[in-house]
């Protein structure tokens, strides 16, 4: 009987031990933790409570909205006390330059005052405790009729030298994030993103691949794997009316792989469009393909 019971015990006590060492595995692959240091949305801080019980870890803001900087401190510190009650931190903010009297290329372009504006904006991300700035910003960022990609390239390049000088000083970094061609005529895919990244050559200057707009234009795995060396943050949505993962259905899974053999340690966040308790599925859709990939 001692016997039994021993190996009754040892049994027992070894499946104990295997769960407990599969339990973290199976909790990573659920959370989406095998790869992504983190999940989150873009979507205004009011929504941060529902968003948080669907799972969502961390908010992508707006610049404009949160970060507001057209508009004096106090506007500032008001949204920063909201912060301070919300149930999500801010990793990243988006629309980056909205106001249409800024250019980043083109006869127009006014760096000058978009430094100032990146400044202020820099300086309030960092005291949000952010991360990222997303540069999408696809009408500061539009090359006019007339003027050749190759000027263009010259002056955003000398633009981005100079904002990574400015996100250095304020701990945070700029990404460029590439647009299909239907929302802006530069930067539309991921290698040219790469390419202008490389150029500027400032660690405080990186890439956003947003698989939305890859899927859009045509980018493969293998054009994500040839910019793994200068990608720092990620965005998703499906190709078909930019869902989120797990409404149509998009394998993402290929892209996966390739950030998991890169020893990508960032976070992913949905830029997309959703209906009240799609957000659950979403993740959890991200979670399991990356636990595939």
């Amino acid at each position: 009987m001692q016997s039994l019971s021993r190996r009754k015990f040892l049994h027992t006590g070894s499946l104990a031990l295997l769960g407990a060492s599969l339990a973290p595995r199976l909790f990573a692959q659920e959370s989406g933790q095998t790869l992504f240091s983190s999940m989150g949305i873009a979507a205004p801080l009011e929504k941060a409570a529902a968003l948080k019980a669907e799972g969502a870890q961390f908010l992508t803001a707006s610049v404009g909205d949160f970060l507001v900087p057209d508009q004096p401190e106090e506007a500032f510190e008001k949204n920063l006390a909201k912060l301070a009650d919300c149930p999500l931190p801010i990793l990243a903010c988006n629309s980056f330059i909205r106001p249409a009297h800024l250019h980043a290329v083109g006869p127009e372009a006014n760096h000058d005052l978009i430094l100032e504006w990146s400044d202020t904006s820099f300086r309030r991300l960092k005291k949000a405790n952010g991360k990222f700035i997303v540069f999408g910003s696809s009408g500061a960022r539009k090359i006019p009729d007339g003027w050749s990609k190759e000027k263009a390239d010259e002056q955003f390049i000398s633009l981005l030298k100079q904002m990574g000088t400015l996100a250095d000083k304020h701990g945070i970094t700029v990404t460029i994030e590439q647009l299909q061609a239907k929302e802006c005529n530069y930067i539309n895919r991921i290698s040219e993103g790469a390419a202008i990244i490389r150029s500027v050559g400032h660690p405080r200057v990186r890439l956003l691949a947003d698989l939305y707009h890859m899927a859009c234009m045509g980018d493969t795995p293998a054009d994500l794997k040839a910019a793994m060396d200068v990608v720092v943050h990620m965005e998703i949505a499906e190709k078909e009316g930019r869902t989120v993962p797990g409404i149509s259905g998009d394998d993402f899974r290929p892209y996966f792989k390739v950030l998991k053999d890169a020893g990508y340690k960032g976070a992913m966040s949905i830029e997309g469009k959703w209906q009240p308790g799609q957000i659950t599925t979403a993740f959890k859709e991200i979670a399991r393909q990356a636990g595939e990939a």
